[in-house]
């Protein structure tokens, strides 16, 4: 039987609305930029960081679904962006936009949106979307959002059903710096804004970015390293060149085994020079799949600030912020590998440390502040690694 919270027939004044390659359409009011984008749709749990989420590559070809109803109710404001480059494609969301309420907030959300092209719809029933994907799993769609409340919905089917899905998709190149950049933000402080790296006698970290979060390379600095960030494309030579003390591999979108074609050859050079390497969400698996492990595509993903996982070595739970659609087959890890956190609510991999190497990874993103300070010993741990 349908689902009673979804209908083909537009409402009257509706403006926005989202065509799963199934061909349920959900109806809604539309915001931010106007147009159409295909994505595959999750849902996020968090009640605070919607600025965060919308900005972090690792969000991109995906359309969140909100399932915490009062978004936008701060407002928005460049300090709490954490990348320039393509994020989430849009969000869905419970409650009508309004205006902020907040004394960070320099815009409005709905504006904020528009400025950097990505598109919301408001007025859906996100509880009901929400089961449907933890029922079916994570589907094709096409977001559109048209002022005039016009729809081709046809031409926006085809091509969510023309779509071919996250699964086998590189997206880390798209969202990847193109240059080498010496990073120069510090940590953030309320009234100050973030601060300045210092100190070139510090131990050097090169970051390989997979398409990173701001907020990781500050947390690098915090824990007294210096950083130097590199495209996903640079090969062992152009990182061994920079001279680093450790490498860093980081978070980022689509499928680890197809990133994992260009990416694990160096990090499997790395691990034989004896380079000290922490990689954080994609980079997590990839550091898995260059010992051997695997990495699968989860029914709904992990996604939220509240995460339970729990430290295998002293039964610590930590609670974490996680972003995944993949995660690492723990079954498959070999016997070099020492299988290090799990998840709490389904047992997954979250952690893996590789025996005589000083080499981890976690699945979760310790830098997005969660518990609040849970897992800020993980940098501390790897700079540790490099004096």
């Amino acid at each position: 039987m349908a689902d009673p919270a979804f209908t083909s027939a537009q409402p009257t004044g509706a403006t926005g609305c989202l065509v799963l390659a199934d061909g349920t359409v959900v109806w809604g009011m539309g915001f931010g930029a106007a147009g159409e984008a295909v994505g595959e749709v999750c849902f996020n749990t968090a009640m605070t960081g919607y600025q965060e989420i919308l900005t972090d590559p690792s969000y991109a070809a995906q359309i969140v679904t909100f399932t915490f109803p009062h978004i936008g109710n701060v407002g928005a404001n460049t300090e709490d962006v954490e990348s320039a480059v393509e994020g989430a494609v849009g969000c869905i969301v419970r409650e009508e936009i309004t205006p902020s309420s907040n004394f960070r907030s320099t815009q409005q959300f709905a504006e904020w949106m528009a400025e950097i092209c990505k598109i919301g719809i408001s007025g859906v029933d996100t509880r009901a979307l929400t089961r449907r994907i933890r029922l079916s799993g994570a589907p094709n769609a096409v977001i559109a959002h048209s002022p005039d409340g016009e729809f081709d919905l046809p031409a926006l089917l085809e091509r969510a059903r023309s779509w071919p899905g996250l699964e086998g998709m590189d997206l880390a190149q798209r969202v990847s710096r193109e240059k080498q950049q010496a990073w120069e933000g510090g940590s953030w402080t309320l009234g100050s804004g973030y601060g300045s790296a210092e100190g070139d006698k510090l131990p050097h970290v090169v970051a390989i970015d997979y398409g990173s979060k701001d907020n990781i390379f500050r947390n690098l600095v915090k824990a007294g390293a210096r950083v130097t960030v590199v495209p996903a494309k640079a090969t062992q030579d152009e990182v061994m060149a920079l001279k680093p003390d450790g490498v860093f591999l980081s978070n980022g979108p689509g499928d680890p085994a197809a990133t994992g074609v260009y990416a694990v050859p160096v990090i499997k050079a790395l691990l034989d020079a004896d380079v000290p390497l922490f990689g954080i969400c994609l980079g997590h698996q990839m550091l898995a799949l260059a010992t051997g492990a695997k990495t699968t595509k989860m029914h709904q993903g992990h996604r939220g600030a509240n995460h339970p996982v729990k430290r295998l070595d002293s039964g610590v739970v930590e609670i974490t912020s996680m972003n995944h659609g993949f995660a690492v087959d723990g079954a498959t890890l070999p016997d070099s590998v020492e299988e290090t956190h799990v998840s709490l609510f389904d047992g997954s991999n979250c952690g893996i440390s590789i025996k005589g190497k000083k080499a981890f990874g976690v699945q979760y993103h310790p830098e997005a502040s969660p518990g609040p300070q849970d897992s800020f010993y993980l940098f501390e741990r790897f700079v540790g690694m490099l004096s």
